[in-house]
């Protein structure tokens, strides 16, 4: 998403934010910061998919269930207990939302201000109320996600 703010003071903002595909690395999180693998998530798959195997492959012939098919009601449960978690994770993830003014000459901005932000809707109204803190006081609020950069 970007876009483009005009503050009080006549200097042109441009706010941008993009998602993040890795969660930033901060202080906080040294010791997590190595990556396992990704055999447990497999490992995980794979027995979900052979319990959900067992599970329709078991139930009995004489089970009524509605909609005139035993395993539609039983089958859309299982998807959407699969794509709800895809779905959440992409929903959650980090956003880097960022606000610069101005040119040096080299195409560098004179004045950047970075945050980061969780999820795509929760980054929407940031830059929302970033654009109104930059249309009323001619720079991005210091309570909100965006830090100056020096």
């Amino acid at each position: 998403m970007e876009r483009t703010v005009r503050g009080r003071d006549d200097r042109v903002w441009t706010l941008r934010s993009t998602m993040e595909w890795r969660q930033p690395a901060t202080a906080d999180d040294f010791e997590h910061d190595v990556s396992v693998g990704n055999t447990s998530a497999f490992v995980l798959l794979t027995l979900i998919i052979v319990l959900t195997i067992v599970l329709v492959s078991t139930i009995p012939e004489d089970v009524v269930a509605p909609w005139n098919g035993r395993m539609l009601w039983l089958g859309l449960l299982i998807v959407l207990a699969i794509l709800f978690f895809p779905a959440r994770w992409a929903l959650r993830r980090p956003w880097t939302v960022v606000a610069e003014t101005g040119d040096n000459g080299e195409g560098e901005p004179v004045e950047r201000w970075t945050g980061t932000v969780r999820g795509v809707f929760n980054a929407r109204s940031q830059l929302n109320r970033i654009a109104k803190s930059i249309q009323h006081d001619s720079q991005p609020g210091i309570e909100g996600p965006l830090q100056p950069v020096a």
